[in-house]
């Protein structure tokens, strides 16, 4: 009964995943764009999803944050021409938005948070203009089906048919490797359906598991997966597996973050921020009732803002007058 629920659930998603692909043409522009050109590079694009990836560990999202805030990313540069100095801007806006679609609302940091910890310079109305517009060229479809609900739903097909899998079958790494696979661009260019699988028959291959690779060749059967589709996406998967677990691949890092700041920098940040101030020893005998008062200074008065003064009403708009579709162009 499981099983039937979660096929009729795969397929529905199946028919929604095209609505929330990020527009080839689009993608293919960026990939062609040079890295110091006028438009966003693939390095560039690559390089701000880890950054948001280091983010949400830092902030405690969840893997669900994290795909969706990388697909309104590539959703939104796809559509728009973009120079590479909003990019910041964006994606920072992207997973503001994507934490308050997934997250419960008390584990949602503020914008002013974002910025300071991102050190971005850009301020907090630059940022609430931005989320504007990022919903409204989106049409406001800010939920995505995305290749993380299907691994899920392929998790969880695989799982029904007996629970002796569960500890073979390990879903923390099945997101790790999808995390890993986001912060390439080319793999915004596949279904989800079809990436997710990919994901899901290497780790089959790989623990050599002859019921589970049947499992996952009914699921292939069951939503029409071509061969040669899944082949091609398989193989892609694989190569970047292998060039990220080599030790030349720089990768972000999915503990709490350790800034390591210079003195200048360090002067400029706010010192309160996460900040454990230094208490007086409480004695053993008794507790004295007029040194319970907290004797800590208020550090947060007189701070000044991290952010510049771009985008300030005295320096004009942070935003070029409109964006340029790219649909106008092709």
């Amino acid at each position: 009964m499981e099983a039937f629920r979660l096929m009729k659930e795969l397929k529905s998603n199946l028919d929604q995943e095209v609505q929330y692909l990020p527009k080839e043409t689009g993608l293919s522009l960026i990939e062609s764009t040079q890295e110091n050109g006028n438009g966003v590079s693939a390095k560039c694009r690559d390089a701000r999803v880890e950054d948001l990836w280091s983010l949400t560990s830092f902030f405690g999202y969840s893997t669900q944050t994290f795909v969706l805030a990388v697909n309104l990313l590539d959703r939104f540069i796809a559509m728009m021409k973009v120079q590479p100095r909003y990019l910041a801007c964006i994606s920072i806006g992207c997973l503001h938005i994507a934490a308050r679609v997934t997250e419960e609302e008390c584990n949602v940091s503020s914008s002013h948070e974002l910025i300071r910890i991102s050190q971005c310079k850009f301020t907090v109305s630059d940022l609430s203009r931005m989320e504007k517009i990022i919903s409204e060229k989106l049409n406001f479809q800010l939920k995505a089906v995305t290749a993380l609900t299907f691994l899920h739903l392929y998790h969880g097909i695989a799982l029904s048919h007996t629970s002796n899998r569960k500890d073979v079958l390990n879903l923390d790494k099945l997101e790790a490797q999808l995390k890993a696979c986001l912060c390439r661009i080319v793999f915004s260019k596949a279904k989800p359906s079809v990436l997710a699988l990919s994901l899901l028959m290497l780790e089959i291959e790989a623990l050599q598991s002859a019921d589970l690779l049947e499992i996952a060749q009914r699921i292939q059967t069951h939503l029409k997966i071509s061969k040669a589709d899944l082949a091609r996406w398989r193989g892609l998967v694989g190569q970047c597996m292998r060039e990220y677990s080599s030790p030349e691949c720089a990768k972000p890092d999915h503990k709490k973050l350790v800034w390591i700041v210079s003195r200048r920098t360090a002067q400029n940040l706010h010192s309160s921020y996460r900040s454990v101030p230094e208490l007086p020893t409480i004695p053993e005998g008794a507790w004295d009732e007029s040194e319970s008062e907290d004797s800590s200074e208020d550090l947060s008065s007189g701070e000044e803002s991290l952010s510049s003064s771009l985008g300030s009403d005295a320096e004009g708009p942070y935003f070029p007058p409109n964006f340029r579709s790219r649909a106008h162009r092709q």
